[in-house]
């Protein structure tokens, strides 16, 4: 409906580049679980490559992957590439109680009205604190939140620094536990998903 362009064409387009080996596999991002699934019909069809890859926004208050599309990328045996694990910052602490550091990124792009919504901050600040009471840094609390999922194959982190880098890294040491993930889902449970 209004003016998209049909699966199969683009489908048809994407058979062409790894026919040529311009590309060898197809990755989605931003993508329905309506969506995904018509690529995988007109795949099964023999138009194009079979989808490898969905690259989506997922993290603490976005946890939106869960209701749909987790259930097709595991039956459709589809990789899971989130994306935005720190919620552009926001699940750092840095910008708690409305604080924009110089040179952040909310400061220098404004970009983050995704994580500006109604109720945002008082639930990031929520999430934040919860990460404090576990003696961590909310950035590694956020990142081995979704390291932990068993949904994901890899999650994209981002980093400005290697000190940020090392952070996000040494999330997959964290041993996510029982305790946490009744604490998140607590949370999760009173405010669902503010920023989708």
């Amino acid at each position: 409906p209004g003016g998209e362009t049909p699966v199969a064409e683009t489908l048809a387009v994407f058979d062409e580049l790894v026919k040529a080996g311009k590309i060898r596999h197809l990755g989605l991002s931003n993508e329905s679980s309506w969506g995904v699934m018509r690529f995988v019909f007109e795949a099964e069809k023999a138009v194009g490559p079979r989808v490898a890859s969905l690259q989506n926004a997922y993290n603490l208050v976005n946890r939106t992957f869960e209701v749909n599309l987790a259930e097709v990328c595991e039956r459709e045996e589809i990789g899971f590439l989130p994306y935005s694990p720190l919620a552009q910052g926001y699940l750092t602490g840095k910008y708690d109680h409305g604080a924009r550091p110089q040179g952040s990124r909310s400061q220098l792009f404004n970009r983050g009205q995704r994580y500006e919504t109604p109720n945002a901050a008082e639930v990031l600040l929520q999430y934040n604190e919860l990460a404090r009471s576990f003696g961590m840094e909310p950035a590694l609390f956020a990142n081995a939140y979704v390291a932990s999922r068993p949904f994901v194959t890899a999650n994209i982190v981002g980093a400005t620094t290697i000190a940020q880098l090392e952070t996000a890294l040494s999330s997959v040491d964290v041993t996510w536990t029982e305790e946490m993930q009744k604490a998140v889902d607590a949370i999760h449970q009173r405010v669902g998903n503010p920023c989708p």
